[in-house]
């Protein structure tokens, strides 16, 4: 695959290319179900191809082929790609200036104890089988047990003598139980609603989620959330556990620190920024409390990678630091508008899609606090944990999120529970009234496999490290 990586770039660089990158990309995704005591989904699927991005007369052009050990169909790939970017050109506007990435070659592969691909289908339907029995009950209409295994594998070249090799694994994995009555449904989730909670990690990362184990809870739950009151509205006090906090990160931090939405040059899925250029550096986006960084780095999330997809190294960069905005996310381009280097976050889903500014793990850094010690100092507040439902506007400033169930917390303690609840508030607003962030001892990354963007859509896997935090005086109970 490296000879024909080369041959692109030089069929590019002789229709006429200044810069052209060539990227081959092996994917195989498996998906699996049991529902209500039968299996559901039971899939796999392969994709393999190649795609050439050029520069040529200041503006880009990209070009794709599933026919990737064929060195004519490679060649006219990158021809293609020069022929789309002069057409471009002529409606572009200022010439693409790419931020510089020194020549270099590397290789990563993401650390895994157990190879997920090898486990048998049998042993993969059987645990989720088990996990799914242990949720049955009268009153639980719909039981799920779900997994998810992802394997990637890139190779990569510039005409700048950068390239790599590079093979991520991903593996995920998680139960719900949907309890109903009347015209009123409840569900709860575990480890993280929507299908689980997934890492770059090998099969280890789904035996230790112990499915199985947490059942009965989960099922307990369901069905105490048909009897629990309606959460009530007013303003309160929130802790927000780990799952749900990961989730506002992504929604009110993530998207808007990426700089081509800033840039204007990105707006689809609810997508400009409020976080505009002048305030870098000079925003105070939340309280001293709040500490983020993008960690490409970080072991086990989903934007955990060796290089991104125009082969910049994985970085950790700061976003947030004592609640002061200081840096965005970026690929070479968006960073070179202001003179920045990138920050490693350029990313595409796929061979037939281009790179575009992409999360990676964007972390909300650990406090002081034991999470019983956070609990036992707030009094006449909620506890919310796992998201249900989200929604926010097109600058990332209002939103309102629901989660699937609610505690009371009075005199310190845990008590009742509530359905329904939700929470709302404007985003530089939430984060200031955060005054506390709970320890290390319960910080975990969640993994976010359905982040959309793009046009034609892509979907990312990026990750969000977070543990649960204390907000004050925040808007509840709000029905829309």
């Amino acid at each position: 695959m490296r000879e024909i990586l080369e041959k692109c770039l030089e069929a590019a660089r002789l229709c006429g290319a200044q810069f052209a990158e060539a990227r081959f990309v092996d994917l195989t995704n498996e998906s699996y179900e049991v529902r209500n005591g039968r299996p559901a989904q039971c899939l796999s699927s392969t994709s393999r191809g190649l795609g050439v991005r050029v520069i040529a007369g200041g503006a880009w052009g990209f070009s794709s082929t599933s026919r990737v050990e064929d060195a004519a169909s490679a060649e006219k790939i990158a021809a293609d790609a020069v022929k789309i970017a002069r057409a471009s050109a002529i409606v572009a506007g200022e010439p693409v200036r790419l931020a510089p990435n020194p020549p270099g070659r590397g290789a990563y592969k993401t650390p895994c104890e157990e190879d997920p691909l090898k486990v048998g289908v049998e042993e993969k339907l059987g645990m989720l089988a088990d996990a799914e029995l242990r949720l049955h009950s009268p009153e639980l209409r719909v039981t799920q047990a779900f997994m998810t295994i992802v394997r990637k594998i890139t190779s990569y070249a510039n005409s700048e003598g950068r390239g790599f090799d590079q093979e991520i694994t991903e593996s995920g994995a998680g139960i719900a139980a949907t309890a109903v009555r009347d015209s009123d449904f409840q569900v709860r989730s575990y480890p993280n609603s929507f299908r689980g909670n997934f890492a770059t990690a090998g099969f280890e990362y789904v035996r230790g989620l112990d499915l199985a184990g947490n059942a009965e809870r989960v099922a307990a739950e369901a069905r105490q959330l048909l009897d629990a009151p309606v959460c009530p509205s007013g303003k309160r006090d929130v802790i927000l556990d780990g799952g749900q906090l990961g989730l506002q990160v992504h929604e009110s931090i993530g998207h808007p620190i990426e700089l081509d939405r800033v840039l204007g040059s990105e707006a689809d899925f609810a997508g400009t920024s409020f976080l505009t250029t002048e305030k870098l550096g000079n925003f105070q986006y939340g309280s001293e409390h709040v500490n983020v960084v993008a960690d490409a780095t970080e072991p086990g999330g989903l934007g955990t990678f060796g290089f991104d997809d125009e082969g910049t190294p994985a970085r950790r960069v700061p976003i947030i630091e004592a609640g002061r905005f200081v840096g965005y996310i970026s690929d070479r381009e968006s960073a070179a508008r202001l003179g920045l280097p990138s920050a490693g976050a350029a990313r595409a889903s796929s061979w037939n899609r281009i790179p575009i500014v992409r999360m990676t793990n964007i972390n909300l850094l650990p406090g002081k606090w034991e999470l019983g010690d956070l609990i036992a100092d707030t009094d006449g507040g909620l506890f919310m944990a796992t998201n249900r439902s989200w929604s926010i506007d097109d600058r990332r400033l209002n939103f309102q999120f629901g989660t699937e169930i609610a505690w009371e917390i009075e005199g310190g303690k845990l008590g009742r529970i509530y359905r329904n609840p939700t929470y709302t508030g404007i985003t530089p607003e939430f984060w200031n009234s955060c005054d506390a962030v709970c320890s290390a001892k319960h910080w975990r990354m969640w993994g976010t496999p359905n982040c959309g963007k793009g046009q034609p859509g892509q979907t990312a896997h990026v990750g969000h490290g977070a543990a649960p935090a204390r907000f004050r005086n925040v808007r509840i109970g709000v029905v829309r």
